[in-house]
């Protein structure tokens, strides 16, 4: 069946294009259903309510093909307004939920976690050997989002040479010790395109699906 054409259904093309003539409209179904009525056995007329539910099915059908055809331009919108927002994003930093980051020349890190409530927070940042180069102790008084700030400088006083390097941490509470989330601050490198949504390249490695994004800015 043929579904009546919208603006989005002409968007790209020229007045000349034409349906697939196997395609069956609302004036050759009504032209059909004539043909039937005129020649249908006197002694056996159609019945008029299955006149009418067929002209039900073909209505319902057009509605149906309508929906999805307004549906896919819907979609086909959004994809294109979360890549201009993407765009927007490149060299732009960002605060992304990850336990990895880019170290810079001369550079620090500005990081955050959220606590469950007040305790000792422990963090690691391993270097891209695996050792760990820094460990710092933060106390948290109230349950939130804490600051983990890092100046690059490691245990031994040195500054840490740039790389890809780790962070982990851990907050103790009456003995135990729960993993943190932490995120990370990152500059975004460009944007890649897949299936499943949007990707942000990190700068110095690294992908994120678009929705690990905390904050921009």
């Amino acid at each position: 069946m043929q579904i009546v054409p919208t603006k989005a259904d002409f968007a790209g093309q020229t007045a000349k294009n034409r349906t697939d003539p196997r395609d069956l409209g609302q004036a050759d179904f009504l032209r059909l259903m004539t043909e039937q009525l005129r020649n249908q056995d006197p002694l056996k007329p159609l019945d008029s309510n299955e006149f009418l539910g067929q002209l039900a099915q073909f209505s319902t059908v057009q509605g149906i093909q309508g929906l999805q055809s307004s549906f896919n331009a819907f979609a086909n919108a959004q994809i294109d307004d979360q890549a201009l927002q993407a765009a927007s994003l490149i060299d732009r930093t960002v605060l992304v939920s990850s336990g990895t980051f880019q170290l810079e020349a001369e550079g620090g890190l500005q990081a955050e976690t959220v606590v469950p409530g007040a305790g000792r927070v422990e963090v690691e940042i391993t270097g891209p050997g695996g050792e760990v180069v820094r460990r710092m102790s933060i106390e948290a008084a109230a349950p939130g989002r804490l600051p983990i700030p890092w100046d690059g400088i490691t245990d031994a006083g040195t500054p840490a040479p740039p790389g890809l390097y780790r962070i982990q941490a851990r907050i103790h509470d009456q003995g135990s010790a729960i993993a943190l989330e932490t995120q990370v601050e990152a500059r975004i490198e460009s944007v890649s395109f897949s299936p499943s949504g949007l990707i942000l390249n990190l700068a110095g490695g690294g992908s994120i699906p678009f929705t690990a994004i905390r904050r921009i800015g």
